[in-house]
């Protein structure tokens, strides 16, 4: 898959951008500040609807701008061209595919693109929703049944949880359908998520022990967010007491986590900030893998500030996993990194929110 055409909006501080970008390799590069992360931002908003960079989505917007828009021209390993959009006005988003007006489902599902950034070592370091969050995008691409049972599960939830903050006046009886649904999309959530780390774990142990081999063989662990050995139907209903207490439901499948444990690193507390890194990078490219052995191409990769964030070897490690794949890579940076020199890329200027390709 690659972005053949990128045209944003009112993004930060991307007032009117139009890029032909390459199907290699393609450099941004310009002073901080300059707009150069916004550009990766754009491509990231049509596959996640949503920023990696933390803060509001208004804080998305341009100031003075009453729109926000990003457009794309995708071409997928087959040669179909597919045209995508995504707008927001007020607080309203819209996703347009080919001319049409879509769910937002729909649109995430016709562009995969992952992010390497200076905060991605919050993949290993940060909550357990930054985790959650990278699992269910994978999970999403390969299990399309997922997006339904997440969204039952979720107003199940919902409605379990304003029952529990009404108190202990709540029927029982209220509560038996809701847990009923809980339960039962639960188990089947869960049984996508597992199945995919089954998929992920050999990609990424390879990508870890390619990254991080002083740290020894490493081990991919799972937790679905309830007992394995309990029945999660029956563990809501003796939990309603403490539920009630705390005013939300403190078992399900929204409580998952996994992580990774190293031979000779067994705590996450064990790694330096910049092993964070390398064990995050090794995640997003093993994610990146697994995407086109499921989907028969790479999805584009996004690498922030990537000289800043990792050393030249494992910069040239990176690229080079990259160049062989035929992967579209977005990068940034201050000036060319010098791994990237012997790869020709199209380099773009950015300054002040404009951006030029460089002849």
């Amino acid at each position: 898959m690659r972005i053949e055409r990128l045209r944003i909006s009112g993004l930060r501080c991307l007032s009117d951008t139009d890029l032909t970008l390459s199907p290699a390799i393609n450099l941004f590069v310009g002073n901080n500040g300059a707009g150069k992360t916004s550009v990766l931002e754009a491509a990231f908003l049509l596959s996640h609807a949503g920023s990696f960079r933390s803060g509001s989505k208004d804080a998305l917007l341009q100031r003075d701008a009453r729109r926000l828009s990003v457009f794309a021209e995708l071409v997928h390993q087959d040669e179909r061209t597919i045209r995508i959009g995504l707008g927001r006005e007020s607080a309203r988003w819209e996703a347009r595919v080919d001319g049409e007006n879509v769910a937002i489902g729909q649109l995430v599902r016709q562009c995969a693109v992952v992010c390497f950034e200076p905060g991605s070592h919050a993949l290993i370091a940060g909550a357990a929703d930054e985790r959650r969050r990278y699992l269910d995008w994978g999970v999403f691409h390969v299990e399309h049944d997922f997006l339904g049972q997440w969204r039952r599960y979720q107003r199940a939830l919902k409605q379990r949880n304003s029952l529990l903050r009404s108190g202990n006046s709540v029927s029982d009886d209220l509560f038996d359908p809701w847990e009923v649904e809980l339960a039962h999309t639960a188990n089947r959530i869960d049984e996508f998520r597992r199945r995919y780390l089954d998929l992920l774990r050999p990609a990424l142990e390879a990508s870890l022990a390619g990254l991080l081999p002083e740290l020894g063989e490493p081990h991919l662990r799972y937790r679905r967010g309830w007992s394995d050995e309990q029945d999660l139907r029956q563990l809501l209903q003796s939990n309603r007491s403490r539920d009630i207490a705390r005013g939300h439901t403190t078992a399900g499948p929204h409580r998952a986590d996994w992580s990774v444990a190293f031979e000779r690193a067994p705590l996450r507390e064990h790694l330096s900030r910049g092993q964070e890194k390398l064990t995050a990078m090794a995640c997003v490219l093993a994610q990146a893998q697994l995407y086109a052995a499921c989907c028969n191409e790479w999805p584009v990769v996004c690498l922030d500030d990537l000289a800043s964030e990792l050393d030249q070897s494992h910069q040239a490690a990176v690229v080079a996993q990259l160049v062989a794949a035929g992967a579209q890579v977005l990068i940034t940076g201050t000036e060319t990194p010098e791994v990237l020199r012997a790869t020709a890329p199209v380099v773009f200027h950015v300054e002040q929110g404009q951006v030029a390709r460089l002849l």
